[in-house]
C-alpha cells in the first residue's frame, strides 16, 4: 500500500471538513447523519472516520478552527473587523456558528467544555480593547469587561440576523457606530 503524505492528508482532512461545514449548514447538526456525510464528502465512513473519531469530533474541528481564527482576527484588528469580516462568510459557517449556539444553550458538557475557546475570544478582545485604551484611542470611561460584553452582543447578534437573511444594507454604518460607541470622543458637540 502507497504511503500518503502529510500533504495529501492535510488536503484530505481539509476537504472532509469543508464538505461537512455545508452538510452541517444545510442539514443541522443532528441531520447530518453519517450518510449525509457520505454523500457530501463523496467518502466513504471509513475515509472520514480515519480523519475523525466521529461526527462530534468532526463538528468540533470545525467550530475549534472558526474559534481560533476568531481570536486571531481580534488580537490584530479587533471584534469589529470580525463582524466586517461576516460579509464574506457563507452559510457553512454561519451554519456552525448557529450550532454552536443552540449547543451552549442546551448541552451542558458541550458548553462547559467550549468555554476555554470563548474566553479565548474574550481575552483576545479585552487585550486588544486595554492597549487601544493605553494607545489613548479606547474610551477610558467605561470598563473594558463592559466594552467585551457589548461588542461580544453585537456580534452575537450580528450572526443571528445574518444567518437569518436580513438584508445588510446598511451594515457598514451600524458598524461603524459600533466602532464609535467604543473610541475615545474626539469632540464634544453640544446640542442646545
Amino acid at each position: 500500500m502507497p504511503k500518503v503524505s502529510e500533504q495529501e492528508l492535510a488536503a484530505r482532512r481539509g476537504a472532509i471538513l469543508a464538505a461537512a461545514r455545508r452538510a452541517f449548514a444545510r442539514h443541522g447538526y443532528e441531520g447530518a447523519t453519517v450518510k449525509v456525510l457520505e454523500a457530501e464528502t463523496g467518502l466513504s465512513r471509513g475515509a472520514i472516520f480515519h480523519h475523525f473519531r466521529d461526527k462530534e469530533a468532526l463538528f468540533l474541528a470545525l467550530a475549534e478552527d472558526d474559534a481560533a481564527r476568531t481570536a486571531e482576527v481580534v488580537a490584530e484588528a479587533g471584534l469589529v473587523q470580525v463582524m466586517r469580516d461576516l460579509r464574506d462568510k457563507d452559510a457553512g459557517w454561519l451554519g456552525v456558528q448557529l450550532e454552536v449556539r443552540r449547543r451552549l444553550r442546551t448541552d451542558p458538557g458541550f458548553a462547559a467544555s467550549w468555554a476555554e475557546r470563548q474566553e479565548a475570544i474574550t481575552r483576545a478582545t479585552a487585550e486588544r480593547l486595554e492597549r487601544q485604551r493605553e494607545a489613548g484611542v479606547v474610551r477610558s470611561d467605561v470598563p473594558v469587561a463592559l466594552l467585551v460584553d457589548y461588542l461580544r452582543l453585537v456580534f452575537d447578534g450580528l450572526v443571528s440576523s445574518i444567518a437569518s437573511g436580513m438584508p445588510l444594507a446598511h451594515l457598514d454604518g451600524v458598524l461603524d457606530l459600533v466602532e464609535a460607541a467604543v473610541r475615545t470622543p474626539t469632540s464634544v458637540t453640544r446640542i442646545d
